[in-house]
């Protein structure tokens, strides 16, 4: 059997607004096994970029567990949670969130330097090349497409090496050329890596490419479907 990676038990969320406590996500169950894609898909609103927050202990449940590598994050504290995160996990964003003040180069080493990696810009240059943006490494965000920002967004994520890579709407702010280059790229990391992947989609041609799909209605599971249905 093949081994779960990320394992939701009865999974909640419910948050403080102004209005008054809201409940996102209603007790989810779900299973991530080892080397799966899953897409995560649903109206706006439905709770799936807050699953994914919860997977990545972004966001802390206020019900049942979340089991991470045999890890439960609902007992870790903010500190470990970063830890945690920073050994295994890698994680995508919709708006890129690079340091404006950094260059292609420094964004995605910066962060392996913290963690403590002799070869954070060895592995830098590497990832960048994998997305193919070595000859943009000393440029900074600002002088970058879009598409190019994503594309050191992605290097930054895989450079550790993840178990486990969450992307949330990662071809959101592009164009159906980036995205598709985005795609593309996502799923050659995700390969040459074996990393996990979970990612939140509104795009019909990502899920496709995903293992399963869940879709998600109202912050609950509405619907599970295998590669083959999902198409």
């Amino acid at each position: 059997m093949t081994k779960p990676i990320l394992e939701l038990q009865n999974a909640s969320l419910s948050l403080d607004g102004n209005a008054g406590r809201v409940d996102i996500l209603h007790e989810i169950n779900l299973i991530v096994t080892e080397g799966e894609t899953l897409g995560l898909v649903g109206p706006s609103g439905s709770g799936k970029s807050s699953l994914l927050m919860l997977m990545g202990g972004l966001e802390q449940a206020t019900g049942g567990s979340i089991l991470a590598l045999d890890n439960d994050l609902t007992n870790m504290d903010e500190n470990a949670l970063a830890r945690f995160r920073r050994d295994t996990m890698g994680v995508v964003f919709q708006n890129f969130h690079l340091i404006p003040t950094m260059t292609a180069l420094e964004n995605v080493a910066t962060p392996l330097e913290l963690a403590g990696h002799k070869d954070a810009f060895a592995r830098a240059e590497s990832e960048l090349q994998a997305v193919g943006l070595s000859h943009r490494r000393d440029h900074y965000p600002a002088q970058m497409s879009g598409g190019e920002q994503q594309r050191v967004a992605l290097a930054r994520a895989a450079a550790p090496r993840p178990r486990i890579l969450l992307a949330d709407e990662p071809t959101g702010n592009l164009d159906e050329r980036n995205g598709s280059a985005i795609i593309e790229l996502l799923f050659g990391l995700r390969d040459r890596h074996g990393a996990t992947l979970v990612l939140v989609t509104h795009s019909h041609s990502l899920a496709q490419k995903c293992d399963r799909v869940v879709r998600l209605r109202d912050g609950r599971i509405a619907e599970e479907m295998k590669r083959e249905a999902a198409e």
